[in-house]
């Protein structure tokens, strides 16, 4: 009987390698071009070692063809999600050995190329990059399962079943352990985990009951955790890939890697990190994970498409000396060939707020082709002044999306001086304590929104629609999305600046309060621009959603430092904005030049019944 299970494993084994194999085969058929092929055979050939007649990718050799930089540390990351990836959709073959095939299906992976097979699977790459990325440890999974009172009991239990896996591994194991701390566990009473992507690849082979088999042997996602340190110096590497462009090459921004902008890379990534809330757990579940960057880094991921396409463009390849047939000529556009000069600078000038670290931090969330090499300032505080009249001059006639940021430092919870009392007391009395100060021990703010629609005068009603955003990027990253329970998405009136509160009431209302009227998650900036407060109720109802992941209440007062506005869009939009200022000169011009005739009198009282000139603010006489 051992020697037909045996026997039985054999047939299993074989059979899932050939499975493996036969996706990799179907991967390169379908998901790319004969001429991209034919430059990724020709990269991994020239780059491979040999052992045992067996050609593979070593670390080394993947760290130096991506260009990864040493002064992040994140080369081994990559790689570890390379092994796991290439294993795929066979987690329990991880850390699998980076032969052709398995690099293939890395690519597919990282360039999201897969759905031209994967036709029925979810795109859901996020969750194979969390478990590439995850550690495993069945220790801390027993203690989430089991009610507290029986953790210790399933703890002794534990050790006696390493005893007997410990015997068990004396046998020869048919391919690597993987990445977890203890041997994967067979929970066979347990609902399995069931990768979509991984599903969909085995039904398109028609090999699902083999997939199942394996896959019981897999340590649920639920019970893993990727590290907080390895997670950091993986956001520092995706903060530079951000605005990478195809076949655009990491050493082209060398620049970033100083040692005062690794500082700033670190900060910002510090911000991200912390967003999955380190102070309550060692490490990043798949719950927090997939919450978090669903609703506040949708991107983050973005930068791995084009570092990994340099699999598919072979230096070694000069097309413009092959001369071939027309059939397969018409398939050289697919590989873009990128010349090499200077990149255009990803910012036309760094701000007080706004650099190029802070840019990619907003790639996450706003699609990178709209804010690389997009935006233009359009209000400086620290070089226009901070002045509503100053920021409603330089930003209302920009006709196109637009970003607010704001920094300050938060105020003590007792106003101290007479401008501090006064702004308070524009206020309703502050009830929910301070935000998480992350990090940081400076009680350093960074707040923004995203404004989809020009900026006007909202004395009746508020601007914005359903795609306005409020975001915090400082200490702790987080964007609050808007809501359709109100639409009092932003407001600019001569009460100052807000986001998510609705507009002031134009006369005060007898038996009503005279103070701001606060939403229940919302940005308000002061009539002189001098102080600011967010406010987060988590109870919602407002025009924006409360945090996901933070569920208490909290608002920051703070005096505000710096305050930036930012146009989304090239010279087109610019080329308006200057012919809307000029305009505007010519009529103010005009006004100033307007001569009366010879009856003063009967031309002053015309202009006066016209608006233009006189006492505006008189009543009107009795009809009676």
């Amino acid at each position: 009987m051992g020697q037909g299970q045996s026997e039985e494993q054999g047939a299993n084994r074989v059979s899932t390698e050939q499975l493996s194999h036969e996706l990799a085969l179907r991967f390169a058929k379908k998901c790319f071009t004969p001429l991209e092929i034919t430059h990724f055979k020709d990269i991994f050939r020239s780059l491979a070692d040999e052992q045992d007649g067996i050609h593979y990718w070593k670390e080394e050799t993947l760290c130096r063809f991506l260009a990864l930089p040493d002064s992040l540390s994140s080369g081994h990351l990559v790689y570890q999600m390379s092994t796991y990836l290439g294993a795929f959709p066979f987690p329990i073959l991880a850390p699998s050995i980076l032969t052709i095939d398995a690099v293939l299906k890395v690519v597919v992976i990282m360039t999201e190329r897969y759905g031209k097979v994967l036709k029925k699977g979810k795109a859901d790459r996020n969750k194979l990059l969390f478990r590439s990325l995850a550690v495993f440890d069945r220790r801390m999974s027993l203690a989430h399962e089991r009610p507290s009172q029986e953790i210790s009991s399933a703890l002794k239990d534990e050790e006696a079943v390493a005893d007997q896996e410990t015997a068990t591994a004396e046998k020869p194991h048919s391919h690597a352990t993987g990445f977890s701390i203890d041997q994967p566990a067979n929970d066979g009473d347990e609902e399995e985990d069931d990768d979509e992507l991984a599903l969909a690849a085995l039904e398109s082979l028609d090999a699902i009951e083999v997939f199942k088999h394996d896959q019981r042997a897999d340590t649920k996602i639920h019970h893993a955790q990727i590290p907080l340190d390895n997670f950091q110096r993986l956001v520092m590497l995706l903060l530079i890939t951000a605005p990478l462009n195809s076949q655009e090459s990491l050493s082209k921004h060398a620049e970033r890697l100083t040692p005062s902008m690794l500082d700033g890379l670190r900060k910002v990534a510090d911000c991200i990190v912390w967003s999955f809330t380190p102070e309550q757990n060692a490490g990043i579940s798949y719950e927090s994970f997939n919450t978090i960057i669903t609703n506040s880094l949708p991107f983050i991921f973005d930068g791995l498409n084009p570092l990994f396409e340099h699999f598919l463009f072979s230096k070694n390849i000069d097309l413009s000396r092959r001369k071939r047939t027309s059939a397969v000529g018409a398939l050289s556009p697919t590989i873009p060939q990128v010349p090499d000069t200077p990149l255009e600078p990803l910012l036309i000038q760094d701000g007080e707020i706004l650099n190029t670290n802070i840019l990619s931090q907003l790639a996450f969330f706003l699609k990178g082709s709209s804010v690389f090499r997009r935006l233009r300032p359009l209000y400086l505080g620290g070089k226009d002044g901070f002045s509503l009249g100053s920021f409603e001059q330089k930003v209302f006639n920009w006709r196109a999306p637009s970003i607010l940021l704001v920094s300050g430092s938060r105020l003590p919870h007792i106003p101290q001086g007479s401008r501090e009392r006064a702004f308070a007391d524009t206020l309703p009395p502050k009830r929910f304590p301070n935000s998480s100060a992350g990090n940081s021990t400076t009680g350093h703010v960074l707040f923004g929104a995203y404004l989809d629609v020009p900026w006007r005068n909202t004395n009746k009603e508020a601007i914005g629609s359903s795609s306005s955003l409020i975001f915090q990027l400082a200490p702790i990253h987080e964007v609050f999305r808007a809501s359709t329970v109100s639409r009092d998405y932003a407001t600019c009136t001569k009460s100052g600046i807000s986001f998510g509160s609705p507009p002031p009431r134009a006369k005060p209302v007898s038996g009503l309060s005279s103070q701001l009227r606060l939403g229940a998650v919302s940005l308000l900036l002061d009539e002189s621009l001098e102080f600011g407060v967010f406010t987060h109720d988590s109870e919602g109802g407002g025009s924006f959603h409360p945090s996901r992941s933070r569920p208490t209440d909290w608002q920051d007062r703070f005096e505000i430092e710096s305050l930036e506005v930012w146009g989304c869009g090239g010279d087109e939009e610019t080329e308006k904005q200057r012919a809307a200022w000029a305009f505007e000169a010519r009529e103010a011009e005009a006004r100033r030049n307007l001569k009366l005739g010879k009856d003063v009198e009967a031309d002053r009282a015309l202009l006066e019944m016209a608006g233009l000139v006189g006492n505006h603010g008189a009543s009107g006489g009795s009809m009676g």
